[in-house]
């Protein structure tokens, strides 16, 4: 505990000199996630030090953690208790030494396939505890559900990409794995994976994380279903297509679609100058007319759908999603020089821009941590 204590004391004095000489910080952990954002700035400041888990109630179903901790680590920790993150957050490591880290899942606030169904990573924060841009020690929430009226300051933290402080410590709430789990596969055109989903999404179904792909000229749609076993097997005799039996063979491949290392995400390196794009749409938006040379990939039961196009037709994509009332956004940049993110974090409303703009200046007045990342004022 005294090395952990010397460890933050360091990082709280780093802050504090950067402050005063307005030295821009780059908060990093494993770096899994430095291919998104508008841009990259600063001294790098390593969360890595600050790693363990410090408290785990398995019949709580809480668990704080250090920022700096792998997220490997914890979900292994986990998975010996029969419990998991259900929301499957991404790792994106694509060499060992790199590690996703705690602190990083929040502040990317990323979920995997089952987030349509399950919710996101602000849903099970519970609570942080961040170092400001005064260097002060702040706590907010705590180990139980918000049940208070207030701003619940924890969940601000989700998806802030580290703009408004350094997270030390988080809380989350855990579940249990579900007791059973099947996969059916059905081949299908894009327009009747949709309609398939949205009609299911009507009905009491233990539906977990869906996906619809087109390979080598067929549409296919996976659908995982989780939940009671007699749940399972009755949605597996309702709802139709093949059950796939080969369960390692069905995870890996799921995890392939989080990690986004399907053959669909690796055929974009045959097409140069063609960034990875992200719709976020309604569920029940339609097949959409886009300006891009390959089927979209569509996950989150419809709500999620991935295109590769160059960065030169986001206005063509984002008037398409904006017409049936979802945005359009660069992922993963055309090439590794480029920002990720021609009007990725764009806000369109002024006021919205005005209440970003004084959270950043509340937080971090000298505008030290990760300056341009999510906004190119800030």
């Amino acid at each position: 505990m005294q090395g952990m204590d010397l460890a933050l004391a360091q990082i709280a004095d780093r802050v504090r000199t950067a402050a005063a000489d307005q030295t821009p910080l780059r908060i990093r952990g494993g770096g899994t996630k430095d291919f998104h954002g508008l841009a990259l700035h600063g001294e790098v400041l390593d969360t890595r030090v600050l790693r363990g888990i410090v408290s785990y109630e398995p019949s709580e179903l809480v668990v704080t953690v250090r920022a700096g901790t792998p997220l490997a680590e914890l979900e292994a920790t986990l998975a010996e208790q029969g419990q998991c993150l259900p929301f499957e957050p991404p790792h994106f490591a694509k060499t060992p030494p790199d590690a996703a880290t705690v602190g990083g899942m929040v502040a990317a606030g990323l979920s995997g396939p089952a987030r349509a169904s399950v919710g996101a990573v602000r849903d099970y924060v519970l609570g942080v505890t961040l170092l400001n841009g005064r260097a002060e020690l702040l706590s907010f929430g705590g180990q139980v559900m918000k049940n208070v009226a207030g701003y619940d300051v924890s969940r601000l933290m989700a998806g802030a990409w580290g703009t408004l402080g350094l997270l030390t410590e988080v809380s989350l709430k855990v579940l249990p794995v579900a007791p059973a789990e099947a996969t059916l596969r059905f081949e299908c055109n894009q327009a009747d994976a949709l309609r398939k989903l949205h009609a299911w999404g009507g009905q009491p179904l233990p539906l977990n994380a869906s996906c619809w792909v087109q390979d080598t000229g067929t549409g296919t749609l996976y659908v995982r279903l989780r939940g009671a076993v007699a749940a399972v097997e009755a949605a597996c005799k309702t709802m139709g297509g093949v059950r796939m039996d080969d369960s390692a063979a069905v995870a890996a491949d799921w995890a392939a679609c989080r990690e986004q290392t399907l053959p669909w995400f690796s055929d974009r390196a045959q097409r140069p100058g063609h960034a990875l794009w992200r719709l976020s749409l309604p569920p029940t938006a339609p097949v959409l007319q886009l300006p891009a040379a390959a089927q979209p990939l569509i996950e989150w039961h419809g709500a999620l759908r991935w295109v590769q196009a160059p960065e030169a037709a986001g206005d063509a994509l984002r008037e398409a999603a904006r017409a049936v009332g979802g945005s359009a956004s660069v992922f993963i940049a055309s090439s590794a020089g480029a920002s990720s993110g021609g009007g990725q974090f764009g806000l369109k409303s002024s006021a919205l821009e005005q209440i970003h703009a004084r959270l950043k200046h509340s937080f971090d007045p000298a505008g030290i941590f990760n300056p341009g990342r999510m906004a190119r004022a800030w």
